[in-house]
């Protein structure tokens, strides 16, 4: 009995065996192959005065599992200088936020990395949206310029911003990241600051 040639190989009229082609793997940035969780996780209680979201989680913090917790970043000292929290928390301490009033999300939840690294499909200004709606903060504001002008769908400008995103009013913040330092200003961070103790005494 003449067997069939193995799957694995065909032969050729010149007795030479040529290699089946495989398939090709599929990308593993399809919206399909998302994570079943979050790089990290929300900080959203309902009735928050101020959201902060940024665009991804960076390398450093998807690691260490915590919000801007890359070398270098200025976030957290920032919070307690210009006042948003009491003292200086550690990036691990992340939840206790809610605590002053604050909550954490970011524009894309699923891949981790600077704004280059990003997959094209990773932002999800919908579900940042319904979020928003949900958690019902007072305020929202964008870390950096790239969250804000993806989620808003237009070129944006520091400060505070004339529409609502989800019911929230907006603001958009230079990146503490040490990444883009050359963009820093703090005095962006005090005038938001100042803007939520005012929204905080308001009845």
């Amino acid at each position: 009995m003449i067997l069939p040639p193995s799957p694995r190989s065909r032969s050729s009229r010149t007795g030479r065996k040529q290699a089946v082609p495989r398939p090709a793997a599929a990308s593993a940035r399809t919206c399909a192959s998302k994570p079943a969780r979050a790089i990290l996780p929300d900080v959203l209680p309902r009735g928050l005065a101020l959201v902060f979201c940024g665009s991804a989680a960076g390398s450093a913090s998807a690691r260490r599992g915590a919000y801007y917790a890359g070398p270098g970043n200025l976030f957290w000292p920032t919070l307690a200088r210009v006042g948003l929290t009491p003292h200086q928390l550690a990036p691990e301490d992340f939840r206790q936020l809610s605590r002053y009033g604050i909550g954490l999300t970011d524009l894309c939840k699923y891949a981790a990395g600077s704004d280059h690294q990003l997959p094209a499909d990773g932002d999800d200004p919908a579900a940042l949206r319904t979020r928003i709606r949900r958690a019902r903060p007072r305020m929202i504001a964008f870390v950096g310029k790239r969250a804000a002008r993806v989620a808003l769908a237009r070129a944006v400008d520091y400060g505070l911003q004339a529409e609502r995103f989800g019911g929230a009013r907006v603001f958009v913040l230079p990146s503490p990241s040490g990444a883009a330092r050359r963009y820093w200003n703090e005095d962006r961070w005090r005038d938001l600051a100042a803007l939520v103790r005012r929204l905080r005494e308001a009845p």
